[in-house]
């Protein structure tokens, strides 16, 4: 990975350095992986779930998508997300929704990084 593309992704909020220690410097594998989470569908499925006020799906899409990002490195987002999941977990769904502002700026941050890293 070049280093425009590493620098592109830290701005975005990806900790380059800690996902590829994850993938075992495999630079080739991290980048198919950060073009997989462009397809994932957790965060439609949040969005869809927050509009929707039904806390169970957030739930579900909140912590799938915390994972990924844990996974790939978004310190970030995967901030967010935790505290959202905690959130819900304990039933403040006005405390989950609120977050989503950050949540969507955070997304889109990483989502346009890595498609222009692409």
């Amino acid at each position: 990975m070049d280093a425009l593309k590493k620098e592109r992704l830290a701005a975005a909020g990806i900790d380059v350095d800690g996902a590829l220690e994850r993938f075992m410097g495999n630079d080739a594998l991290l980048e198919r992986f950060l073009k997989k989470f462009l397809a994932d569908g957790n965060y439609a499925a949040l969005s869809a779930a927050v509009a929707a006020g039904d806390p169970a799906a957030a739930l579900t899409a909140s912590h799938t998508l915390k994972g990924v990002s844990g996974n790939l490195s978004m310190p970030e987002l995967f901030g967010l997300l935790t505290s959202q999941v905690e959130a819900l977990r304990a039933g403040d769904w006005d405390k989950a929704a609120g977050l989503m502002p950050e949540i969507d700026r955070a997304y889109e941050s990483v989502v346009r990084a890595i498609g222009e890293s692409s």
